[in-house]
This record gives C-alpha cells, structure tokens and sequence, in this order.
C-alpha cells in the first residue's frame, strides 16, 4: 500500500517512510488530521525565516537532530534549543525563527490551513516553502 493510499485510508503511516517519500527541507508532509488540525512533518536544516502566527500556537516535536527556535517575547530575545525528542509550543502572537543542524526532522501540530511562514513574516529565502503543508505521495 502506498502513503497516499494509507492517509486517504486512514491506516497507519509509518513516519520513517513518511520522510523517505520527500527530499525538500522546510517543506512540510501532512501525515494525518487530528479534529481541525494538521499534523505535519517536515526535514529541516539551517534557517528559517521570522514570522508571527496571530492566531495560533505552534507546537514542535524533535524527532531527530536539534533544532533551534528563537524567540521575540516582551522581555527581550532567547533561544530554546530543543534535542531529540522534546517538545516546545511557541504561543500565539510570538515571533519566533527555526534553526536546525543538517538531519533534522520534526514534526508540527497546527491548524489546518496555517502557513508555514505565519500571518507576518520578514523576506523569505528561497529554500523555505510558503505551504500549508502537502499531501504525502508515495
């Protein structure tokens, strides 16, 4: 059975060969819908871009790797560094900027339709997908 055909189905989806089936970084796979939210992953390596999501949080999940998300708050600028297998919510309304070493993979729980670079965002480089997410393909 391919990807496509399990998410359609609603089986399984082995998230190893989620990742397998896509090359991109910072180019979200939409793995499987849990109410009205996605629950993507997605490779990722070097920058992202800094951006807001007014209306939502965002929820991140280190699968492999590390990743790096700084932080815009009222009290000034931080990093969190996240290592395999924790978990960090960037709350609503915070600008915020991945950063992730080379083999890195994560996993995003947002509402469905969130772009990937949020509702305000500064110039975005060319190696970042402007997505809602894409459906996995085998």
């Amino acid at each position: 059975m391919t990807i496509e055909t399990a998410v359609q189905r609603r089986m399984p989806i082995a998230l190893d060969q989620a990742f397998a089936s896509f090359d991109e970084h910072w180019s979200p796979r939409v793995v499987t819908h849990v109410n009205d939210y996605d629950v993507r992953v997605t490779k990722v390596e070097g920058e992202h871009v800094w951006h807001v999501h007014d209306d939502t949080d965002e929820f991140f999940l280190v699968l492999d790797g590390e990743l790096e998300i700084g932080l815009r708050e009222p009290s000034g600028e931080r990093t969190v560094t996240l290592p395999k297998g924790s978990v960090f919510t960037v709350p609503r309304g915070t600008e915020h900027k991945p950063t992730a070493r080379p083999g890195t993979r994560i996993l995003l729980f947002e509402p469905t339709g969130t772009l990937t670079v949020g509702d305000r965002h500064d110039e975005v480089p060319d190696h970042v997908d402007v997505t809602t997410g894409h459906a996995l393909k085998a």
